[in-house]
């Protein structure tokens, strides 16, 4: 069996797409001769479309375009004289920012819910992966549901009751979600001045949010990267020292298609002593570190906690943060500064603070870097779809466990108001039977199996100024419930358990009530932009 579902095209529409995509039939691709804010345009639509990229191409985008000029391009052949021309100026002056100047826009297909995780690991990268929120997961591609089928696995003792279990798994997705529907539109009248299309697609949303744990890790996603040549250098060695056989994998089959187009950044990942040291340096560490731990924590009770735990915190947030506020304006140096901002009264910390956070309008009005001068430190036990959500802000530090049913799972309130949380519960006990089945001779594979809706533990630590990013990002009212929970709790705790009342209270943004169909108000501003 096939490992990716290939796609087909008229010979005319080959002939199309030929000029802007690096080949026409696998899962990775790059973008080429088209403008810039075109690929934009074509990574945000891709994220709410069941489209591939080059379908939504065809579809949605080549009718705009004046494509005649470009009858002679053929992207799939690679750029010879790129590659001479980048050779002589990389290799000669070695300079490893000359790759921090070229960017790639690279589409990436039917990739788990395990390696998007991989693929979004970068600091320096931008993402855009397929949402589970407006986009049903039970439409099928090429014959068949849409979720990862590793070759080990597939032609091993288990690869007939893999392929089951995953293919009852999506039908139970696919029952909950038209049950949800139907009860949320029962339920959920459609205000007076909203349209038929609004209304749907807010309950829709709303049903599909519902039941996205229903999904196994296995289901695959499509993710838009953007990066330079020096990032995708970093991301290749990292997936080639991953010990997930999907990752090392998808590393060939990026690397091909990224050589069409910027040859000369990626030259020495091939090189032994060069990206393959690379490679077996992150490799080794990691799993000399694995064996240490194993030896040093195997079999340890794991005691209950709470969803979110305040582990770490700077307690002198505020005097440091006032300080570093101070610092460009004065001429003294730090450590005088301090001393002097902690012989402050209330009067004159208030109108500093005041005075750099400013009037904000919205939340995209942030405070400046004096706010990076002090950090939290959280320790997280959510949802695997909360995770993949939070997982995606980059200016911080976020690791995670693996990812098992042994922490249990979360059944929204709203499936069993359905009626169908029996249906719900036989999913997660097919999904945790299957993980166990795995793990004996599939260690690395076993969480294709886990539904999302499995707890999983992971920590994040980041800045002030990021607290005020994400979690008045992550509570806005169109936010998933799940994921919203975690930004609330994280927003009590700085303000309560570190006692940092007034950075808390600075965040102006945080929503602590959502209403009842959480993107109705998004639905109705798109539509109303539409129609401008």
């Amino acid at each position: 069996m096939a490992v990716y579902a290939p796609e087909s095209f008229t010979s005319d529409e080959a002939d199309v797409l030929r000029r802007y995509f690096t080949n026409l039939d696998g899962p990775v691709f790059a973008l080429v001769n088209l403008p810039e804010v075109v690929k934009g345009a074509l990574f945000a639509r891709y994220s709410r479309s069941p489209k591939s990229l080059r379908r939504l191409f065809l579809d949605e985008f080549v009718g705009d375009l004046d494509i005649r000029g470009d009858q002679s391009i053929d992207a799939t052949v690679g750029l010879d004289r790129a590659e001479q021309l980048y050779q002589r100026i990389f290799v000669e002056y070695g300079d490893d920012s000359v790759a921090q100047l070229g960017g790639v826009h690279l589409a990436c297909e039917q990739a788990s819910n395990l390696l998007t995780k991989v693929l979004e690991w970068g600091r320096l990268m931008s993402y855009l992966e397929q949402s589970t929120r407006y986009i049903a997961y039970d439409s099928r591609l090429g014959g068949r549901y849409r979720y990862h089928r590793d070759p080990a696995v597939l032609v091993g003792p288990l690869g007939t009751r893999y392929v089951g279990d995953l293919d009852r798994m999506f039908d139970a997705y696919s029952q909950c979600a038209e049950h949800v529907t139907d009860h949320v539109r029962a339920t959920v009248p459609r205000a007076a001045g909203d349209s038929e299309f609004v209304y749907r697609t807010a309950t829709r949303a709303k049903a599909l949010d519902a039941v996205r744990g229903m999904l196994p890790a296995a289901a695959t996603s499509n993710v838009g990267i953007y990066g330079t040549g020096q990032a995708f250098e970093a991301l290749l060695l990292r997936m080639r020292a991953h010990p997930l056989p999907e990752a090392r994998d998808y590393s060939e089959l990026m690397l091909h298609e990224l050589r069409k187009v910027i040859p000369s950044f990626l030259r020495r990942v091939d090189v032994p002593e060069r990206g393959g040291a690379w490679s077996e340096y992150l490799s080794t560490t990691r799993e000399r570190s694995r064996a240490i731990v194993e030896d040093l924590f195997g079999g340890a009770p794991v005691e209950p906690s709470r969803e979110v735990t305040l582990v770490d915190f700077d307690p002198d947030a505020e005097d440091n943060i006032i300080a570093a506020i101070c610092y460009p304006h004065a001429t003294l140096p730090e450590s005088q500064i301090l001393e002097r901002v902690r012989t402050f009264g209330v009067d004159e910390r208030v109108a500093l603070l005041r005075a750099y956070v400013g009037e904000r309008s919205n939340r995209r009005h942030k405070p400046g870097r004096a706010f990076e001068r002090s950090f939290y430190r959280f320790d997280v036990l959510s949802d695997y779809g909360a995770f993949r959500d939070m997982q995606r802000h980059r200016m911080l530090t976020i690791e995670w466990q693996r990812l098992t049913p042994n922490h249990g799972y979360a059944r929204p309130d709203l499936v069993d108001e359905a009626g169908v949380g029996g249906v719900f519960d036989e999913s997660m006990e097919r999904s945790a039977a299957l993980h166990d089945a795995l793990s004996e001779g599939f260690a690395e594979q076993a969480p294709y199996a886990v539904a999302m809706a499995y707890r999983m533990r992971y920590s994040m630590q980041y800045n002030v100024r990021e607290a005020f990013h994400m979690l008045e990002l992550r509570s806005s009212p169109q936010g998933h419930p799940s994921y919203r929970r975690v930004a609330l709790e994280m927003h009590r705790l700085i303000a309560e358990q570190a006692g940092h009342h007034a950075l808390a209270a600075a965040m102006d943004f945080m929503t602590t009530e959502a209403p009842e169909l959480e993107r109705l108000e998004s639905e109705r501003r798109a539509e109303a932009r539409r129609g401008s």
